[in-house]
């Protein structure tokens, strides 16, 4: 055996929960992505999914994107910077741009990119890039890129990030890159504060807005919008594989920005075009959020369902006031336990563990779509309690 293949065949974690029966990834779905999905020819109850406006099997979604791979084909074989950059990516990015209420924005192949090409360049070495440590492992990939100096601050404490703003050097350019709505647990950015102190310390400030967009807003704007920051926030990041129903992603800015991006952001440049029935299928999602502003307003009553029987259910969830649910259980096996016995009661829901959160920050997600019914949730929720009140989950004294 070779040294690299020596080294890695010690990472034996994946092996050990498929040989205890409770290995919860790679499950394969046969059918589209809806609020029931068929798994091994049954039909399992979808709170796993972010298609939080539940487009991704609408029927004008779907043709957008068949008629927009008839007319310009599959894939573009180049990047946006040589030959691909079709009509239709941009009038997308001038549609994001207006949405979001900037002046121009960029598309990018993937979410991920989007934060690794932007927070990596836009900085300098004797800059700041300072993160919340909950920060999307995106933007903590796109800090590594960087040479800037790295500064980091408790999550969600202003007085954290106030302390980290002091150590920098006023003449220095500071990007704060906060997420909107923290993907593992649900809670929202404190973006009032942290546009405030951006003015106080002369900082720019980055949202990733990849949770926020369909949920948080007017029209689904995001966070920016809910909280009335928008023109404090200098740059909206947002992705396409949530709310939009579709893949990739885009950074929104004045244009000294983007311009900027477009000839630096190296997973911009390096990488291959979004599609055509991607690009279309977000401008589809993008009609249906605006004409049915319904479709929000019932997600936002089916998680404040959700959120009082789970709290008098006795579930520790932490600070979510989102369609973002963690269920705490604070240790790794016992949450992969939990996940295969609550597929057993016909229930898909996310594991959460160890590196993504800390060991005694386990959980699970439950996540909440537009499309799921009040009946759907309750059903989820009795297989939850049982499962939960199986492995001494609930606190008694609720």
């Amino acid at each position: 055996m070779k040294p690299l293949q020596q080294k890695l065949s010690a990472y034996d974690a994946p092996q050990r929960a498929k040989a205890a029966g409770v290995y919860p990834y790679f499950r394969a779905i046969s059918s589209e992505q809806d609020t029931e999905v068929m798994m091994n020819g049954k039909k399992v109850l979808m709170f796993g999914s972010n298609s939080y406006m539940g487009l991704t099997n609408h029927p004008k979604v779907i043709e957008a994107a068949v008629e927009a791979t008839r007319k310009y084909g599959t894939g573009l074989a180049g990047s946006p910077f040589l030959n691909g950059t079709l009509t239709i990516h941009k009038d997308l990015e001038a549609r994001l741009a207006d949405y979001v209420g900037k002046e121009d924005a960029m598309l990018y192949s993937t979410g991920f990119g989007v934060n690794l090409g932007v927070v990596s360049i836009l900085t300098g070495r004797e800059d700041y890039v300072i993160l919340d440590e909950q920060d999307h492992a995106s933007i903590i990939e796109g800090r590594r890129l960087s040479f800037s100096n790295y500064l980091k601050y408790r999550h969600n404490d202003m007085s954290s990030l106030e302390t980290q703003l002091r150590k920098c050097d006023p003449d220095k350019v500071k990007l704060i890159v906060t997420d909107g709505v923290f993907s593992m647990e649900g809670d929202v950015a404190n973006l009032p504060e942290i546009t405030r102190l951006a003015k106080q310390y002369n900082a720019a400030v980055m949202v990733d807005e990849a949770h926020g967009l369909g949920v948080f807003g007017e029209g689904g704007r995001g966070t920016c919008f809910h909280f009335g920051v928008q023109d404090d926030v200098d740059l909206i990041m947002g992705t396409f594989s949530k709310s939009l129903a579709s893949l990739g992603g885009f950074i929104a800015a004045d244009k000294v920005v983007t311009n900027y991006l477009r000839h630096h952001s190296r997973s911009y440049i390096f990488t291959a075009s979004i599609t055509p029935a991607s690009t279309a299928a977000v401008n589809a999602a993008l009609d249906i959020i605006l004409a049915e502003p319904e479709r929000q307003e019932h997600l936002w009553e089916i998680t404040h369902f959700a959120l009082d029987n789970f709290r008098a259910m006795g579930c520790e969830i932490g600070h979510t006031s989102t369609p973002i649910i963690p269920l705490f259980i604070r240790d790794d096996y016992k949450t992969f336990h939990v996940t295969r016995d609550l597929l057993d009661e016909g229930v898909f829901v996310n594991p959460v563990v160890t590196p993504a959160v800390a060991p005694h920050d386990t959980l699970i997600r439950y996540s909440l779509m537009a499309t799921h019914t009040k009946e759907q949730v309750e059903r989820s929720l009795e297989a939850i309690e049982k499962v939960f009140r199986k492995y001494g989950l609930l606190n008694q004294n609720k």
